[in-house]
């Protein structure tokens, strides 16, 4: 068993115009004061990293990784979410979505799936020349719009969907595994990827793709009423990476899982600061640790109720907290009698 890295954190809900929140160089400063030990990039903040300049210079890259290091952190993965998001947009959420895309390519969707096609594999470069070995993003989605079957669904539109999804992620994943990268999708409402079985239908037109794996993110299966630890026995061989998130469920009779098209704090289901949600984190990092995870716990912090800062600082020392130390022997080894074949076998009577 190895014991699980951490604790880290995800910059893209702190980063921002003021210090210490605007350079990678101070972030990283203010992430180790409160204790963590490692720091997840969002690619798509040039505040952060030049990701196209990060996958066509190595020197480039060790800079980026250097200005990390200095702080006395490590960079356990980068982020493209709002890049993969943009491979594959139905056409209703084509303006809302144009917000992620650079104006060159606003109003353009084909324009704006090649870019975002580009700015994935950058990605797969730029994790390889910074030493990475698993990448986070979305898979995007064209189904997402028919998720509640009415009006009713042609027969057959579920399986086109899956199939045009694969064919565009198809070349990215073949160049991930070029760069010797895993490909995590954080699979999430909005998202084609939002549940177990919906990944398992874009696993089988990847052809089971080695390296279309998965970000663990519990706080999504809570929302859908969706059993998060279940899920870790079913896919642990998939997971690759893991955000550290919490949220709480708290159906009534006026609401449930959709919400009623309420804002964050109004909502059932709610995104919480860790540690004041539904997470049963214990269980979740004894089954991490039981199934041999080998990646960082980073905390994402998207609370609707508690300041960012003081969920930074509260989540740093929860990590640690449960973060399990893996035991490197049995706890009955002391009463041991020591065995060979021989022995073994008067034991059954043979």
């Amino acid at each position: 068993m190895t014991t699980v890295k951490g604790p880290g954190i995800f910059l893209a809900q702190f980063m921002g115009d003021t210090a210490p929140f605007n350079s990678l160089k101070s972030i990283c400063e203010w992430a180790k004061g409160l204790g963590f030990v490692g720091v997840q990039i969002p690619s798509w903040d040039s505040r952060c990293i030049d990701l196209q300049k990060a996958a066509e210079s190595k020197t480039y890259a060790d800079e980026i990784k250097g200005i990390v290091n200095e702080a006395g952190l490590q960079i356990t993965e980068l982020s493209t979410h709002l890049q993969g998001q943009l491979v594959a947009v139905h056409p209703a959420y084509d303006t809302l979505f144009d917000g992620f895309a650079p104006e060159s390519v606003r109003n353009n969707p084909k324009a704006r799936t090649e870019w975002a096609v580009q700015q994935v594999k950058y990605a797969a470069k730029a994790s390889q020349n910074l030493g990475l070995d698993a990448h986070a993003t979305f898979s995007g989605a064209l189904l997402w719009p028919t998720v509640y079957p009415w009006p009713q669904r042609p027969a057959g539109l579920v399986e086109t969907g899956f199939k045009e999804l694969a064919k565009r992620w198809l070349p990215i994943l073949n160049y991930f595994d070029e760069c010797g990268v895993d490909l995590c999708y954080e699979v999430h409402p909005g998202e084609d990827l939002h549940d177990g079985v919906s990944y398992e239908m874009f696993l089988e037109q990847t052809g089971n793709h080695k390296r279309a794996c998965l970000l663990y993110d519990p706080s999504h299966f809570v929302l859908q009423c969706l059993n998060y630890l279940e899920y870790i026995d079913i896919y642990h061989e998939r997971i690759r990476m893991f955000h550290v998130k919490d949220a709480e469920f708290n159906p009534t009779g006026r609401q449930g899982v959709y919400g009623g098209y309420q804002g964050w704090v109004d909502r059932a289901g709610r995104f919480r600061s860790l540690g004041d949600g539904q997470v049963d984190f214990k269980s979740v990092f004894s089954k991490l640790a039981q199934y041999n995870y080998k990646g960082w716990a980073v905390m994402e912090w998207e609370c609707c109720l508690k300041h960012p800062e003081d969920g930074a600082k509260e989540g740093a020392i929860f990590i640690k907290n449960n973060i399990i130390r893996v035991t490197e022997k049995a706890f009955d080894d002391f009463a041991g009698t020591g065995s060979d074949e021989n022995f073994n076998r008067s034991v059954l009577g043979l």
